[in-house]
């Protein structure tokens, strides 16, 4: 295995609600073990938002990210500090890694919430007479995804996935084209298919963590 000498900077994101039983957050300690024995002088940034979910927005966070600083309340000065650590931390990394189940189509609230955090105006994306631009340029994105049954596009389950779909138009919309999707689908118990879904996605998630 070579190794990446830069000094790489990996944004990671856990989605999962549940502890050692979750499939995705699993694939996610693989692939940063993997992309730090390969990028031994790389730097990751995780947050377990699974676990403790970015706050939702509120009307004090609305008002820090529009009101002039000098009129911003000690609340809205507040909510918005906690926006700015998340978007300072995606624009310093190279390449953000995003683990997550499928829940009811689409993906857990606390990837929302993070989501919601880092959407920002001026910050993430810009609004001019061209129309909107993205100002999170250059970074790759890998969506590692776990699922009782099979969301993957293409197949017959694949109408139900919203997550797919969303992910790749809020992430392009802040200029993160470059994503994707390894899925480590069909998980439900009994299913014959798992076990092999599971196994591809080990090897794909080992193979570009070491390639990243």
């Amino acid at each position: 295995m070579s190794t990446v000498t830069t000094t790489a900077t990996l944004l990671h994101l856990d989605a999962s609600p549940r502890g050692a039983r979750s499939q995705s957050r699993r694939l996610g300690e693989q692939f940063l073990a993997e992309w730090r024995a390969a990028h031994p002088a790389g730097r990751v940034i995780t947050h377990d938002i699974g676990r403790e979910p970015p706050p939702f927005l509120t009307e004090a966070w609305v008002e820090g990210a529009f009101a002039p600083a000098a009129e911003q309340s000690p609340a809205a000065r507040d909510a918005i500090a906690v926006s700015n650590r998340y978007v300072d931390e995606l624009l310093a990394a190279d390449q953000l890694v995003i683990t997550t189940p499928i829940h009811n189509l689409s993906f857990p609230a606390a990837l929302k919430a993070w989501i919601d955090q880092i959407v920002r105006v001026g910050r993430t994306f810009a609004m001019g007479a061209a129309g909107f631009d993205g100002l999170a340029k250059g970074k790759r994105a890998l969506i590692i995804v776990s699922s009782g049954s099979d969301f993957r596009p293409g197949t017959p389950g694949g109408a139900y996935n919203f997550l797919e779909p969303y992910l790749r138009a809020v992430l392009g919309f802040i200029g993160i084209t470059d994503v994707q999707f390894v899925y480590a689908h069909s998980l439900n118990a009994g299913n014959p298919a798992g076990p092999a879904a599971l196994a591809e996605a080990q090897t794909t998630v080992t193979q570009l963590a070491r390639a990243a």
